[in-house]
């Protein structure tokens, strides 16, 4: 049985061979790519290749965009030494996704007539490059779509909280890029309807909440639904979070750059709980899109309005000395960032899965968590995690506080979350569940 993956990344494994930079990007695809290569578990940490033979019976073939590689790239092919793993490359235009390049199709078939692919699997719903594949197989029955965000939900949701005024205007970079905040909303409303047009063209689409399920049947009452729960990133499934150990009155978030991911309600909320906590600190992993430090008229020019709303109610709010932007980390150095943190925050406007809950949980660091999409499937109010109303601060702010002010209540919650998420993310099982919806696939005429 050959499985075809349709990815928006190069995975790890596939640029360790090709002796590039591996992407941080999606790493729940990183670890089920190092599950189906590996003969032992992702637990403990281990990224060691046992057993290259994925199942039995499973042939893999992986393709990805290769935009920023030298010429020609778009046409690598290959196969991963010692493994039944194949992969190749295709050009797309990823800094402009809402767009579609019909020209993509052919590639598609190219690399498809190439592969002979029993089951194509494509993992994100919103890209062009899926659209592409799906309509270059042309074979519903044995077409699997993953769903990762809900483009059409991120689209309803891209602005909340964001007052009128910042949402209209535009700053230079935004003037230059045609990317303000309503801009950028609609750019995603575009993705959704991409990812209507994909959907509406498979027999078969993957999810794990009831939110995804839900917004699913609404563009794809045709295909059948197959829960599968994602694998994390090995590393996280060593370590441990401990009440002693991390540091007090810490907050942590795994990224802020877009409004869904809610850090302008953080911040509102950071003004509250400094107040009681004049200690406190929030950390943010990724782009630092408010440039602080930054002093150049060049960099002050590249800053997003949205950037420059975080600027004011970073300056409004006094928190300079409160908020510290850690930029761009791997995955080793998010986990420990994790592990420092007293809680870890999702203060997203809209969600489907966060992986970053789940590595979170995983790692057993206490959770508190806006109730939005599909995040009340991954953590049960008041027994994992602590949940409130995205756009009620004060409740945010109140969350924190007990677990600052109850030290057995986020041992509790940490414990708790720690063996759920150790079932949730079981990498054995969801191997197994994998492979038993590819045979099933593949058994269909």
């Amino acid at each position: 049985m050959r499985v075809l993956w349709v990815c928006n990344i190069m995975l790890p494994v596939i640029a360790e061979e090709l002796g590039m930079n591996a992407s941080n990007k999606e790493g729940w695809l990183s670890g089920l790519s190092r599950r189906l290569l590996s003969g032992t578990a992702a637990d403990g940490g281990t990224e060691t290749v046992k057993d290259t033979s994925l199942a039995e019976d499973i042939v893999l073939g992986v393709c990805f965009p290769v935009n920023g590689m030298p010429e020609g790239a778009e046409r690598v092919r290959g196969r991963l030494s010692g493994a039944a793993l194949f992969y190749y490359g295709f050009s797309e235009d990823i800094k402009h996704e809402e767009r579609y390049d019909a020209a993509l199709e052919q590639r598609m078939r190219e690399i498809i007539s190439d592969f002979r692919p029993d089951i194509l699997h494509c993992f994100g719903t919103e890209y062009g490059h899926t659209y592409a594949a799906v309509r270059a197989f042309a074979n519903p029955k044995r077409t699997l779509i993953g769903i990762q965000g809900v483009c059409a939900a991120l689209a309803r949701h891209y602005l909340d909280g964001i007052p009128e005024k910042i949402r209209r205007r535009s700053t230079f970079r935004d003037l230059i890029k045609k990317d303000n905040l309503l801009q950028q909303q609609e750019k995603m409303r575009k993705r959704g309807e991409r990812e209507a047009q994909a959907l509406a063209l498979t027999g078969h689409v993957t999810g794990r909440t009831r939110f995804d399920r839900s917004e699913t049947e609404k563009a794809a009452p045709q295909a059948e639904y197959h829960r599968m729960n994602e694998t994390m990133r090995a590393c996280f499934y060593d370590g441990v979070w401990t009440y002693e150990s991390c540091e007090k009155h810490s907050l942590f978030i795994s990224q802020g750059n877009y409004p869904i991911k809610g850090l302008h309600y953080a911040l509102r909320a950071l003004v509250v709980l400094k107040k009681q906590y004049p200690d406190i600190r929030l950390y943010v992993a990724g782009d630092c899109i408010v440039r602080r430090g930054s002093t150049g008229w060049m960099d002050k020019l590249k800053i997003s309005s949205y950037g420059a709303h975080l600027n004011s109610l970073i300056h409004e709010g006094g928190l300079e000395e409160h908020v510290c932007f850690l930029g761009q980390m791997d995955a080793v150095q998010m986990k420990e960032r994790y592990l420092k943190a007293h809680v870890f925050l999702s203060a997203s406007t809209i969600e489907n899965s966060p992986n970053s809950v789940g590595e979170a949980m995983l790692l057993g660091v206490p959770v508190v968590s806006s109730s939005v999409g599909g995040v009340p499937d991954l953590v049960t109010d008041e027994e994992e995690g602590l949940l409130y109303c995205a756009d009620n601060v004060n409740a945010l702010a109140m969350a924190v506080t007990r677990i600052f002010e109850d030290g057995e209540l986020a041992k509790r919650l940490s414990a708790a979350a720690r063996a759920r998420a150790r079932k949730t993310h079981d990498a054995d099982e969801n191997y197994r569940t994998l492979c038993r919806m590819y045979r099933e696939i593949n058994a269909c005429m």
